[in-house]
C-alpha cells in the first residue's frame, strides 16, 4: 500500500517537472526541474525494487549530468534571452508524433504473453535488492557478459574523446 502511495505522489511530480522542462522559457529553471525529474525517476525505481537503477539514476543523471548542465548554463552568455523560437518547431513536432505512434504501435502489437517467457541470465527472487544479482549477471565467468561490458566502456570513452575534439577551440 505504501509503495502505491509513493508512486502516486512521485508520478504527477515527475510528469509536471517534465512538462515544465519543455514549456519553460527560462533555461536555468528548466535545468533545475530536469534534475527534479531525475530524482523522481529514481524514486519510482525504488518503488519497483530496482535499487541499482535508482542509485545509478541519482549518481549519474541527477548528480553528474545535472551539475554539468547547470555549469554549462552558468557559463553561457546572454542567459536572460531565453530559448529563441526557430523554424524547426513543426518538423520536430511531426517527428515526435511519428516516434510516439511507432511506440504505441509496438506496444499494442506485441504479444506480451510470449515476452514474459524469456529466461533470465540470473534467477532473482522478487522483493530483494538487485545489485548483487546484476553483478553476478555481468561478471560471472560462465555467462560471458564481461566482454560486451568492456566494449561498451571503450565506445563511451571514444565518444567522450570525439566530443572533446569537436568542442575544442580551434585557435
Amino acid at each position: 500500500m505504501a509503495v502505491e502511495i509513493a508512486f502516486w505522489i512521485l508520478a504527477p511530480i515527475m510528469v509536471g517537472a517534465a512538462l515544465a522542462v519543455v514549456l519553460l522559457r527560462d533555461i536555468f529553471r528548466a535545468a533545475l526541474l530536469l534534475i527534479l525529474c531525475f530524482f523522481t525517476v529514481a524514486g519510482i525505481y525504488i518503488t519497483l525494487n530496482a535499487d541499482f537503477l535508482a542509485a545509478v539514476q541519482v549518481l549519474i543523471y541527477a548528480g553528474a549530468i545535472g551539475i554539468l548542465l547547470i555549469f554549462a548554463i552558468m557559463l553561457t552568455r546572454n542567459l536572460k534571452e531565453g530559448n529563441p523560437f526557430n523554424r524547426l518547431k513543426l518538423p520536430a513536432l511531426i517527428v515526435a508524433l511519428l516516434v510516439f505512434a511507432t511506440v504505441v504501435g509496438v506496444v499494442v502489437s506485441t504479444n506480451w504473453a510470449t515476452v514474459t517467457g524469456v529466461s533470465q541470465a540470473v534467477e532473482m527472487p522478487v522483493d530483494q535488492p538487485t545489485t548483487g544479482y546484476i553483478a553476478t549477471a555481468l561478471f560471472d565467468q560462465s555467462k560471458g557478459f564481461v566482454l560486451p561490458f568492456e566494449i561498451a566502456s571503450v565506445l563511451l570513452l571514444a565518444a567522450l574523446i570525439g566530443a572533446i575534439v569537436l568542442v575544442k577551440d580551434r585557435s
